[in-house]
Parts: structure tokens; sequence; C-alpha cells
């Protein structure tokens, strides 16, 4: 009997969702986190009878066989990457992408990460940073005598400086895109990394064709939605439970079959 085994599988799989379920939950309020979802697979099937097989020497053909399948399995876990919603901070070094698009951060080994999470900052040296202090690229540089500080849709960093009527142009931001997002590396920390699945970044100004626009003051938040998580979490515990009176019902039938004289 391999009611047990296959069970067992269908428990582990449900665990796995409750546990994508979780994290979701969990990152409610992330800024610019984006939702989960597992996705799942059958396993090899026994073929008992292949189909199409011939059932006599006359050459008849079966039209269905006989295949037992033996459970399922994780098959991967997507990453969902619609824009979530926008929150008014009026903080100038908050920044949110609206559209398709990444921020480039440059890590201490010197290589590139990508994060839609914008809640910058500036450090003693004036340099635009994250908030774990790992520099925006292209890199903008705030003088102390600036005033205040103007982020246009298109990327582009002005500053007011004391007893200066005319802003000062800064820098230009940039942000990069991927032909598939969904294929980068989350490292943690609101950051991913480019793989061979997500391609190779492209970088542009923002507001380019296939580019977002960015919105000072703003911040992106997480795309989850509480009711949908909740709602996938009552069908992954029900499904957990009807595997688990599979094994029970399994294990009854071994038991009555042990008790046969």
């Amino acid at each position: 009997m391999n009611a047990l085994s296959i069970a067992a599988t269908g428990m582990q799989a449900q665990q796995t969702n409750v546990d994508v379920i979780s994290h979701n939950i969990a990152n409610m309020n992330t800024t610019a986190y984006k939702r989960q979802r597992a996705e799942f697979e059958d396993m090899l099937y026994q073929n008992i009878e292949r189909p199409g097989a011939t059932s006599s020497a006359s050459g008849n053909v079966m039209p269905l066989g006989i295949q037992l399948g033996v459970g399922v399995k994780t098959d991967a876990i997507a990453r969902e990457t619609e824009q979530g919603g926008m929150n008014n901070t009026n903080n100038p070094y908050d920044l949110a992408i609206d559209g398709r698009g990444y921020f480039q951060v440059s890590l201490p080994s010197g290589q590139l990460a990508y994060t839609r999470a914008g809640n910058f900052a500036v450090n003693a040296d004036g340099q635009l940073v994250t908030s774990d202090g790992y520099p925006v690229e292209p890199a903008i540089t705030v003088p102390p005598e600036a005033t205040a500080v103007s982020i246009s849709r298109d990327g582009i960093v002005n500053a007011t400086l004391s007893g200066q009527t005319q802003p000062q142009q800064l820098g230009q931001l940039e942000i990069a895109n991927f032909i598939n997002p969904a294929g980068l590396e989350a490292m943690g920390d609101n950051m991913f990394l480019e793989t061979p699945a997500s391609g190779t970044a492209t970088t542009a100004t923002p507001g380019q064709p296939g580019f977002g626009t960015l919105m000072q003051g703003y911040l992106e938040l997480s795309n989850v939605n509480a009711v949908e998580e909740i709602s996938s979490l009552i069908v992954a515990q029900r499904a957990y439970e009807m595997n688990a009176r599979v094994i029970t019902a399994a294990d009854e039938m071994l038991q009555t079959t042990t008790q046969v004289r």
C-alpha cells in the first residue's frame, strides 16, 4: 500500500505552502515586499500497464492503461512582482518606482544588488545610501549646505544651496530592469541579485520605454493581500488535514489486514 507515503508527500507539500504563506503575512508591512506562492507538481508514475500497449495477440491497443502516481512535490516558489500601493511619507529621500524597475545598490564586495525599497537617507559624507548604509548607484552626494533636495520623475536630482536661488543639479538616478524579474535571487534586506534566470540587467533613466518613473516622498507598500493570504492558509490547512486522514485510513486498513486469520 502506497497511500501512507503518498499522503506523507501531500503533508510535506502543504507544510511548505504554509511556510510560504506565513512568510507573506510576516512581511505585510515590509517596504516593497513582493508576495510569494508555492507551486507543486505530481511525481513519477508507476506504469503497471502503459496506455497504448497491446492487450492481446491480435494487436488490440489499450485505450487507458494503469498508471499509479506516487505523490506530489514542490516545483517552485514563485514571486509575484506586480506593483504595490504607494505611501506618502513626505521624506525627500524616500523614493518609489511607479512601474517596472529596480534601484541599484553597491555592496561592500563591489557587486551590484537591486531593490524596490526606496527608503534612502544620506550618510555623514552626504552620499545617498540605503537604510543599511549601502550607496545607491549612480552615486549621489548632497552638499552640507543644501537646504532642499528635489528628485524629478525622470531621476534628475537637484539641490537648493544656502544663499542661492537657482537649484544645482547633483546627478541623475538610473534604474535597472530585467526580462524575468521573478528570476532574481532574494538575499534579504529587501535586495536581490542577478541570476541567469533573471537575465542581464538593463539600465536606463526613469521614464524610458519599459521603465517606471520615480515618486519623491513616497514608498511602495507590500503587495500582500491579507484576505487572500488568510484564505490560502485555510485551504492549505484543510488539504493538510485531508492528507492526515488518508494516513489514518491507510493505517486502519493495514491494521485490519494484519488481524485477518
